[in-house]
């Protein structure tokens, strides 16, 4: 696969414009069903974002990445509507257990880094160089 993680416009952009579902939607969802679980705490999402954070979201993110990749295939060259929004669901699911499935990082926080960084141009920054770092180790050892 090759590494794109360019501009901080293109990472927000990429991650809430991606065909008809994405990373950010499926965690949503997600983050729907554990509110359901959980209470939400009250003005953690203002707190500093760590650095280990930072990391481990970017190691969460590549795998919801290489999920999203996937069915953006299967979905473009499906024309059933009905069978789209199986693969859609199906895909959503695995997003989210892809994250959960990620070390030191909740669906949660996951969400939160994510719309955090759309607003916040210096987080962007902070988890773009960390997606550029942690991708070359997660794929290949180059990079373009």
């Amino acid at each position: 696969m090759i590494t794109r993680y360019t501009p901080v416009a293109s990472l927000t952009a990429a991650v809430f414009s991606l065909m008809a579902f994405s990373p950010a939607s499926a965690l949503e969802l997600a983050q729907a069903q554990e509110t359901q679980q959980a209470p939400a705490q009250p003005g953690a999402k203002s707190a500093p974002i760590s650095e280990e954070k930072i990391e481990a979201f970017a190691v969460a993110y590549l795998q919801v990445d290489k999920v999203r990749q996937e069915y953006s295939a299967k979905i473009g060259a499906t024309q059933d509507a009905a069978a789209k929004e199986k693969l859609q669901t199906e895909a959503s699911q695995q997003m989210v257990k892809a994250v959960e499935a990620s070390p030191n990082i909740s669906v949660e926080e996951y969400t939160t880094i994510l719309t955090t960084a759309q607003n916040d141009p210096a987080l962007a920054k902070k988890v773009e160089e960390k997606l550029q770092s942690t991708a070359p180790a997660q794929q290949a050892p180059t990079q373009q």
